[in-house]
């Protein structure tokens, strides 16, 4: 359900460019961001620049839903044009007295067979 984007039903939808600067550390990074972006539906194209830092999606897509996908593997990435930084950092400071949300508990992962016996070790010495 995570992957489905609303795109609206009007005649003339047309694809639109998004280019974004993305930090690439290596080429291996470059397969990273290209994997990423792949599994986006809509998207028909994936370049990714690495002289330039550079990253441009070509797609029926929301440009924000593709800068958020790409923030779950480069948490630096913004968008190209510094407009559209801008506008993205007035959405997100929209209520800054939002109340913060409550700590829930997480879940913890329990320990194997082998960890507990370590952690509860017999001792018949009294």
């Amino acid at each position: 359900m995570a992957n489905l984007q609303i795109v609206p039903a009007f005649k003339n939808v047309e694809a639109q460019y998004v280019e974004m600067m993305v930090p690439l550390y290596s080429y291996g990074c470059e397969k990273k961001v290209k994997k990423t972006l792949a599994g986006i539906k809509g998207i028909y194209s994936v370049n990714v620049d690495h002289n330039q830092q550079k990253v441009t999606v070509w797609g029926i897509c929301n440009k924000h839903d593709v800068l958020n996908t790409m923030r779950t593997k480069r948490k630096e990435a913004r968008f190209w044009n510094d407009e559209d930084n801008v506008e993205m950092e007035e959405e997100s400071q929209k209520d800054p007295n939002k109340p913060m949300k409550p700590m829930t508990l997480t879940t913890v992962r329990s320990l194997s067979w082998k960890a507990w016996k370590m952690v509860f070790k017999r001792s018949y010495s009294f």
